[in-house]
């Protein structure tokens, strides 16, 4: 079930609806805005450099709020998309709407006063359980009233079972962010593993990606990886990798997007959780 929020109030300027889609981390920002057109008008993301409280994000975001002219606009839908470890995915057989800390404690230290919410992939008879931020939650219920939110997971693997549902082969997909990377396998259209990792530097990456690889007996010079997100062919990530792994490539998005002039020519690898939906 995606939460979604009902409305309070709104924004407005000018009759035109928008559509905006926000990616949270505490490292680092990115959002989308979209015309009635589902054209993009504004794409920009904000690194942090450094891993953030809860706290401190909500103050950047505020701050871009009441600062940014971009977000003056009446916005028709939001979609708050947490990017963070606070998850793990479990079959829809499995699943106990009354035991949502349990399926949780045994990946992370779960508080005794932390919210905990289920996205649901119909699908593919997965749930994905997770801890948002509250605080942020709160914030965009009272200043928009609705909205929707999401996990990264769910969008990311949601998106990936459906491309490779008719594909016999195995699939190594990591989505790259700032200090950390989310890797999703799949075989003959199942979920192998999905997990996120913090890296460093790229043997941080490499050791992650090869662990997976040696847990589900997966060799490198066979399986596919696939990169995913912020990442270029000359970072050090895609370099290394490109030393160890034979056949290495960049994804693309499932649908196509519509950018204004004021946007530069993106690659289709990019910002994929964002844009993966208009």
């Amino acid at each position: 079930m995606t939460p979604t929020l009902q409305p309070q109030k709104s924004n407005t300027s000018g009759n035109e609806k928008h559509i905006l889609s926000i990616q949270v981390s505490l490292n680092g920002l990115s959002f989308c805005i979209a015309n009635s057109e589902k054209e993009i008008i504004a794409l920009e993301q904000d690194n942090f450099g450094i891993h953030l409280s809860p706290e401190q994000v909500l103050d950047k975001i505020k701050y871009i709020f009441d600062h940014h002219p971009k977000f003056n606009k009446d916005f028709e839908s939001i979609e708050v998309i947490y990017q963070n470890d606070l998850y793990t995915c479990v079959p829809k057989a499995l699943f106990d709407e009354e035991q949502l800390k349990e399926y949780l404690k045994y990946n992370i230290k779960v508080l005794e006063n932390d919210f905990i919410a289920y996205d649901e992939l119909h699908q593919h008879d997965i749930i994905v359980v997770y801890v948002p931020y509250a605080n942020i939650n709160n914030f965009f219920f009272d200043t928009f009233g609705s909205f929707t939110y999401k996990h990264a997971a769910t969008i990311l693997v949601d998106n990936l079972l459906a491309k490779e549902k008719n594909n016999d082969t195995i699939k190594v997909y990591a989505h790259m962010n700032d200090a950390s990377f989310d890797l999703v396998i799949t075989s003959k259209g199942k979920l192998l593993l999905s997990n996120s990792y913090p890296y460093a530097n790229e043997e941080d990456f490499l050791y992650y990606v090869m662990f997976a690889a040696e847990q589900l007996r997966l060799n490198p010079e066979e399986f596919e990886l696939i990169f995913l997100g912020d990442i270029t062919q000359t970072s050090s990530c895609y370099t290394i990798a490109y030393s160890y792994i034979r056949h290495i490539c960049f994804g693309k998005r499932s649908n196509l997007i519509s950018l204004s002039e004021e946007i530069s020519t993106i690659h289709e690898h990019e910002h994929y959780l964002l844009l993966s939906h208009f």
